[in-house]
């Protein structure tokens, strides 16, 4: 069985190897929903994929040390698939924007994970 160590410190390769694209900066409008306005910088690392074909999404908050702290595990009704977003460097209010982001609706629920 591995160990939580394992497990973030192969998180921390995956973000360290690649580049940060921030395609949603704070105070961005959502493509979709007009109503909605990011309040912490979202994009995705380059060069990878997640379940859904993009890159693996990251939530990049004004921590200035810039470490994965969190991750949200995703289940998405409408598309029917889930996925993982990396939270790198999120405050704590920055991390309950983000879960109250992803369980506002019935057809999207998440859970926070926290690194400890």
């Amino acid at each position: 069985m591995e160990t939580n160590d394992s497990f973030w410190n192969a998180i921390d390769r995956i973000v360290s190897e690649s580049k940060i694209i921030i395609d949603r900066p704070k105070g961005a409008v959502h493509p979709k929903f007009s109503d909605f306005i990011y309040r912490v910088d979202y994009g995705y690392l380059d060069n990878t994929s997640s379940m859904d074909g993009d890159g693996i999404d990251v939530w990049v908050g004004t921590d200035e040390r810039k470490q994965v702290d969190a991750i949200m595990c995703i289940v998405d009704l409408m598309k029917r698939d889930s996925e993982i977003k990396i939270l790198i460097g999120c405050t704590e209010n920055e991390k309950e924007f983000i879960y109250q982001t992803h369980n506002k609706t019935d057809y999207m629920k998440g859970i926070l994970i926290r690194r400890l």
